[in-house]
Formats: C-alpha cells, sequence, structure tokens
C-alpha cells in the first residue's frame, strides 16, 4: 500500500486546505474585513483582486483617518491688511502643533492657542506698512504633521490716517475750551470716530461732538466745563477705518485740567469791561470796542494765546493806503487773542486811551487801560471766555476761534 503522503499532489492539497481555514477563522473572528471567496485548489496570487479588495475595504483593523485642514486669516497674499485686525489660524480634523507671526524686519507678534488647540489667534500688535508671515505646524489624529506659511501685508504708509488734539496733553485751560481733533485726511464713518473716543469728566458731565468739516470735530458740554475739574480723552482710533481706505494709526489718551471759571463781558454801549472769577464780580474797567465800520464780534469769544508785546499790520485787515481806518503797522501791548482774524483784547493806543469808556473807535478789538489790558493778561488764560454784548457785529466764523458756545446746544448736539 502506498503511503498516503507520498501520493502526488497530496501535500499541496493539505497546504491549501490549511489557507482556506485559516482564512475561514480570520473571517469569523471579524479581522481583516470581508475576504474573497477562494477554492480549495485557487488561492489567489498577491496583487490580484481578491487581495486589493481586502487592503481597500474600511473596516476596523484599517480606519480612515481624515487629513487636518487650516484655514488662515487674512488669506495667504492679501495686500492692505488692517493691522488691528486678529491674524489667526483654524485647523479642522485635528490640532495646531506650533504657531508663530513674524514681520519681515524679524519682529515677533505674540499670540494664544485656545485650550483645544485649533485656534491660534495674534495679541500683539502688528505694524503699518509691513509683511508678515505666518508659520504653522497641524497635526492629525493619526500622528501626520503639516507646515505650511502664510505670508501678508498691512496697510500702507499712504492710508495711515493721524490726528491732532487741542488742548494738548496735561495742558491746563479755562472753562469755554471745547476739545478739538484735526485729522490728517477727510472722515466719512464720522459716528465710527465718534463711537472710539471716550470723554470723560470728573465733574460727570457730558457732552456732544460737532463736525465743523470733515478734518476737523469738536466736544463740548452743554455748558461751560466745571471749574477745577479734569477732562479725559481717550482715542481708541488705532485701526478705525475712517473710510475711503484711511485706517487711524493710534491709541492713546489725554487728561486736560480746568481752572477757575474765569469770565468775561464787555459792552459795546456802556464801553465797559468786566471781569468775573467763579462767577464773582472783580473789576470792571472802561473800554473802547470796534466802531461802526468795523463792530467787534458777538457772542462768546474764547481766549486762545496771549502776546506781551504784538505788531498789528493794517493791509492784514484789507485796509489799503489812503483809506481813513489805514492804522499802517503798530505795537500793542498786552494782547490776548480772541480770534485768529484779528480780534484781541490789548491796551488801547494812545490815540485811543482818551475815548476809553466814551466811544468805540477800535478796528474790532477789545481796548483797555494798562491797569484792565494787564490784569486780563496776567490772569486770564486760554479757554477763559469772553461775552461781547450789544455790538452791531455778527458772530465770528467758526473757523476764526471757538465759536461753539455760539451754536444752540440742540443744533451742535445733532451734527
Amino acid at each position: 500500500m502506498q503511503n498516503m503522503g507520498d501520493v502526488p499532489g497530496t501535500r499541496k492539497r493539505s497546504r491549501v486546505g490549511k489557507i482556506v481555514a485559516l482564512v475561514a477563522v480570520l473571517a469569523v473572528a471579524g479581522l481583516g474585513g470581508t475576504f474573497a471567496a477562494v477554492g480549495p485548489l485557487q488561492a489567489a496570487p498577491i496583487g490580484s483582486e481578491a487581495t486589493t479588495a481586502v487592503r481597500s475595504q474600511p473596516g476596523t483593523a484599517f480606519p480612515v483617518v481624515k487629513p487636518a485642514t487650516t484655514v488662515t486669516t487674512p488669506v495667504a497674499g492679501a495686500k492692505e491688511v488692517n493691522p488691528a485686525a486678529p491674524v489667526t489660524v483654524t485647523v479642522t480634523n485635528g490640532t495646531l502643533d506650533n504657531a508663530s507671526l513674524r514681520s519681515s524686519s524679524g519682529q515677533n507678534v505674540d499670540g494664544t492657542l485656545n485650550p483645544e488647540k485649533t485656534v491660534w489667534t495674534s495679541s500683539g500688535q502688528l505694524a503699518f506698512n509691513s509683511t508678515y508671515t505666518l508659520s504653522y505646524t497641524s497635526l492629525d489624529s493619526a500622528g501626520r504633521t503639516s507646515t505650511a506659511t502664510s505670508t501678508f501685508a498691512t496697510v500702507a504708509t499712504a492710508n495711515e490716517a493721524d490726528a491732532a488734539m487741542y488742548p494738548l496733553d496735561g495742558m491746563s485751560v479755562g472753562v469755554a475750551q471745547p476739545i478739538q481733533l484735526t485729522f490728517s485726511e477727510p472722515v466719512k464713518n464720522k459716528k465710527a470716530v465718534e463711537k472710539a473716543i471716550t470723554v470723560t469728566s470728573t465733574s460727570g458731565q457730558a457732552g456732544a461732538f460737532h463736525w465743523f468739516s470733515d478734518t476737523m470735530v469738536r466736544y463740548r458740554p452743554e455748558s461751560f466745563w466745571a471749574a477745577n475739574s479734569t477732562i479725559t480723552v481717550k482715542m481708541d482710533l488705532f485701526g478705525v477705518d475712517l473710510g475711503n481706505g484711511q485706517i487711524g494709526n493710534f491709541s492713546k489718551t489725554n487728561t486736560v485740567h480746568i481752572g477757575d471759571k474765569r469770565t468775561a463781558v464787555a459792552d459795546a454801549q456802556a464801553h465797559t469791561f468786566t471781569a468775573y472769577i467763579n462767577d464773582q464780580p472783580v473789576h470792571t474797567w472802561p473800554a473802547t470796542l470796534g466802531d461802526t465800520r468795523f463792530p467787534s464780534a458777538r457772542g462768546y469769544l474764547v481766549l486762545m494765546e496771549k502776546q506781551r508785546k504784538a505788531h498789528f499790520v493794517a493791509a492784514s485787515i484789507g485796509l489799503k493806503p489812503g483809506d481813513p481806518a489805514n492804522y499802517g503797522e503798530l505795537d500793542v501791548e498786552y494782547a490776548t487773542r480772541l480770534t485768529p482774524s484779528g480780534e484781541f483784547i490789548h491796551q488801547a493806543t494812545d490815540t485811543a486811551m482818551p475815548y476809553l469808556g466814551q466811544i468805540n473807535v477800535s478796528h474790532g478789538c477789545i481796548g483797555l487801560g494798562p491797569d484792565g489790558a494787564s490784569w486780563v493778561f496776567n490772569n486770564m488764560t486760554a479757554g477763559d471766555v469772553v461775552q461781547i454784548i450789544n455790538t452791531q457785529g455778527d458772530f465770528a466764523n467758526f473757523d476764526d476761534g471757538f465759536g461753539d458756545w455760539n451754536i444752540p446746544w440742540a443744533q451742535y448736539a445733532n451734527s
């Protein structure tokens, strides 16, 4: 009798049988997914369709891992990016391993990663007219990493907008001084600018903005500032869109100190000038104001600057040689400016001195004797106010000094 182990083909069939049995066991165990049926003598070679089906069919042994995807703000290649806008990189289906933001000049910008490690956000301030590169590495759940960079540029210098405030920071002024902001570029988004500026007073007074032009706005309360109060002006203008692509380039806080309430009343009919401190009269002097051809401006005029000696030129107010009112050029003492156009409180000239308290002979200025003119010069300051009454003159133009108090509050607060 032949040994079965010697029968040709028997050994091969046994090996095939073991393979089929192993496949059956794996299929029952749920390992390897679904297998193609393979007959006893038809084992599929590696690379066949059956083997491919085993390796590509999703299952517990071969889970599908979605790749991590990232989105940056601003997008790569962006131009004219607002330097106040936060820079972010956000990852989906993964986490951020690291992120950094650096300018082309080598300045690093701080940033923070959220607790889930899915969003990095810049916290440092960017500069105008600069190029930045955002570098980051993401990690998916399978442990695969991906590193990328994104470059963008901020708003160019030509689109920066600046502003100057008067009074200057720390300055002491009188109760009638409005807060004035003059912008380097026209402001179209006025409400956005107003929202970015907060004005507070230790007196608790509320106020309102009034736009005199696209580049100049003022702020005042309904009545004069409270004596000996402090005004704080917080200007959060960095990154504010002024309109037409112009972006504010600074944020700062200024303080202004208000002194005693120093006021005066100049009466063109009575020819007097009366000074008050904290609403109490302290002096009354004889005065001469503008004559019928050059009447003094009416209403409230806010003191601006002082000159111990001032040089006046008649041609600056349109007077020409041959005009009876032409005084040529002359120097005056103790000059306190009321308007940029040339109205002052000053010591009367020698020729006008005899007319003090009698008639009006000036070209619009308030002429006083040496005592009165020197007292005003030494005791009153910028922001104090003179009210001129009983004059035939009109109110000074808004851009000729600070005529804000001549505008009714309802009109002022709704500009």
